[in-house]
């Protein structure tokens, strides 16, 4: 685990770059099988390694991090053929890695890997070598890579095995292309836009605000300010390292989203694999659950008490920068049971089928910058620290407010996993319920009629925080009343991308996204209905967990004069990414990709989201497509709009162009 965060950490370098470009693959492998004698074989596995790159030795060192080896594993049995010792490699000399702080053993442009055998039965013998290995350069390493290479002894030479490639799997992968018209011209990549990023950083500034409210930070701001103001040779060393206690921290929060910026450039379907898997899901909801019950004030949630004196320690036997990052480590680890909880929901909402790594480090950037920046400030304007409210019962309502809160995200998660799986438990109206009861339970606590086990004994009066809060928690509830029923009021744009859709109502709302919109879930039986209609095709790659998704369903299909368009004029063709539904065996397959790996398309998400890569060159949703049922391309796809006027724009255009297509000979 410890080499695979190794892995996760160095890669992020240039983790972006690795996704542009084409599939890096520095190390070309050539195996064969030699007699010596007898029965006695070798086999030889000869690395080609590109210049600037360097692959590790077997050795696997004890250290806390380490490269991870090279791994050679056989098919030997005992009534086929037997290994005769190790794998042996070449003998160079170890040289000292600053990054590992050891001597490490790796091979440039070559390394010739031997292994000896002795052949038991010959007879139509087939050898499998698995070959694991990572390559780094003096900026990056890959990850870590698996060959799997079948011997024929007769021949002596190897093949790289594929996962039962057959013809039936080469023509439903060719079956997978379409052969789109206009791509040259429409199909224009866009990258994501800086209002999405900016949102998530915001979203996560925000956060690190509510965190600094919090008994576990709050007390931080004017103790650790006054000991760097106190400590310093003068004022501004005081101040210098007051503002470099607040970088450090907002560095810290940045570093902790760099391992998912190599989940995302491994696969770039990889981060809507995570959003939408079923079982982490699961795990999310019973997290929040826990967070929200150690907030209530039921346990402490707390990491081990070792790290934050191991870091504390540091902090005040080095000294000097690398001191005050210890201490600004030691601030995160001492006050993980509040911000834990905050870190969560930002970790859950980004990692999201139209989210990803970028968007998590913004979201982490804005969490640390409003943490780190009340130490600069205070450092800055110390007479401030005057004005600072005393700690006190306040701040425990704070953390049952946001115990509240993490209890009604809890059930998004769970709503998550339900949607995927189609287990029809938690409806549209259930879970709105369920957010009904969480608002109430806040106006009760904040009425003082509902107590937990850290607060004190009742005041006399309510303060005037009390009373704010607890009205807009009955407001709020009372807002989420016309969502249990069946009206035109059922759309509360407030929970888009939060409850499930429409269509999960325990109501018929229709086949669509919104009642009474049609939309075919299958792309052959879409273009087929288009055909006999004469109408347009609009494609939506849309995905049950897709927050963005629901936010352009509830937001802007719902204006009537949009919905018409989708509902009257066009064909819509709704394809689920995160379908984890499985295709019957007949349609299941292997999937060749262009550079020779396989993917196994085993779920309808599966197949919709390999379509949508490949086809599209575009792996995020919402994503929409418009053209005709020869798949002539209308207009240049678009994603998330919220803009309904320009959205509706974007659907005349194409129906202009379907227009114009129809009356050209």
């Amino acid at each position: 685990m410890k080499k695979l965060i190794f892995a996760f950490l160095l890669t992020i370098v240039t983790s972006s770059s690795i996704f542009a470009q084409d599939f890096l693959d520095p190390v070309s492998w050539d195996v064969r099988v030699e007699q010596e004698e007898g029965n006695r074989y070798n086999i030889l596995l000869k690395a080609q390694i590109d210049e600037g790159w360097h692959l590790y030795s077997q050795e696997e060192l004890d250290l806390d991090i380490s490269p991870i080896p090279t791994v050679f594993t056989y098919n030997a049995s005992d009534n086929t053929y037997k290994l005769i010792g190790e794998t042996q490699e070449p003998d160079v000399p170890a040289y000292y890695d600053p990054v590992f702080e050891a001597d490490i053993v790796f091979f440039e442009d070559k390394a010739m890997f031997i292994q000896a055998i002795e052949v038991i039965n010959p007879e139509g013998l087939k050898i499998e070598v698995e070959v694991m290995y990572s390559v780094c350069d003096d900026e990056r390493c890959l990850p870590p890579d698996t060959k799997l290479f079948e011997l024929d002894l007769n021949s002596g030479k190897a093949k790289v095995a594929v996962d039962e490639i057959n013809s039936e799997d080469l023509e439903k992968t060719a079956a997978l292309s379409l052969d789109l018209k206009g791509k040259e011209t429409y199909l224009v990549q866009t990258e994501d836009g800086d209002q999405g990023y900016l949102t998530i950083f915001l979203l996560g500034f925000v956060g690190g605000l509510i965190a600094l409210l919090t008994p576990c930070v709050f007390p931080m701001i004017p103790l650790t300010v006054s000991y760097f103001t106190k400590s310093a040779k003068n004022r501004q060393n005081g101040m210098a390292n007051a503002i470099m206690y607040g970088l450090f921290i907002f560095l810290i929060y940045v570093l902790l989203s760099i391992p998912f910026h190599l989940l995302d450039s491994v696969d770039p379907e990889i981060l809507n694999n995570i959003s939408t898997n079923v079982t982490l899901n699961i795990i999310f909801f019973v997290i929040f659950v826990v967070f929200a019950f150690s907030f209530f004030g039921y346990f402490e949630l707390t990491l081990p008490n070792s790290w934050s004196s191991k870091m504390d320690s540091k902090a005040t036997s080095i000294g000097g920068f690398v001191g005050i990052f210890f201490m600004a480590l030691t601030l995160a680890i001492v006050s993980f049971s509040c911000t834990g909880p905050i870190l969560g929901s930002l970790l859950g909402g980004s990692l999201t089928t139209d989210g990803g790594a970028m968007q998590l480090t913004f979201g982490m950037g804005g969490f640390g910058l409003a943490l780190a920046l009340p130490f600069a400030l205070f450092a800055l304007f110390p007479n401030w620290l005057n004005s600072l409210p005393k700690s006190g019962g306040w701040l425990n309502t704070v953390k049952v407010i946001l115990g509240f809160a993490e209890l009604a995200l809890a059930f998004k998660f769970l709503s998550n996993a339900d949607l995927v799986q189609h287990w029809g438990l938690l409806k549209r109206e259930v879970f709105i319920a369920i957010w009904m009861l969480c608002a109430l339970g806040m106006a009760l606590y904040l009425f003082r009629v509902i107590r937990f086990p850290h607060d004190g004994p009742k005041g006399k009066r309510l303060g005037w925080g009390n009373i704010v809060f607890g009205v807009a928690s009955i407001a709020f509830m009372l807002y989420l009343v016309p969502g249990l029923t069946n009206t035109k009021y059922a759309n509360l744009k407030l929970l888009s991308g939060l409850a499930p859709p429409f269509s999960q109502s325990i109501y018929d709302t229709g086949s669509g996204a919104l009642p009474g919109m049609t939309s075919y879930k299958d792309f052959d039986e879409g273009v087929a209905a288009a055909k006999a209609s004469g109408k347009p095709i609009m494609l939506d790659f849309t995905g049950w967990a897709c927050v963005n998704c629901r936010e352009m369903e509830e937001h802007v299909w719902s204006r009537q004069d949009i919905f018409d368009v989708i509902n009257d004029e066009y064909i819509l063709i709704s394809l689920y990414v995160d379908d984890r539904k499985k295709l019957s065996e007949e349609e299941q397959f292997t999937y060749l990709k262009p550079n020779g790996a396989t993917k196994p398309i085993r779920t309808i998400g599966d197949k919709w989201a390999t379509f949508q890569t490949v086809n599209f060159k575009n792996n995020s949703q919402p994503y929409y497509v418009l053209m005709d049922a020869d798949l002539n391309l209308l207009n240049t796809p678009t994603a998330y709009t919220p803009d309904a006027d320009e959205y509706l724009y974007w659907l005349n255009e194409g129906l202009k162009k379907h227009s114009e297509n129809k009356t050209q000979p």
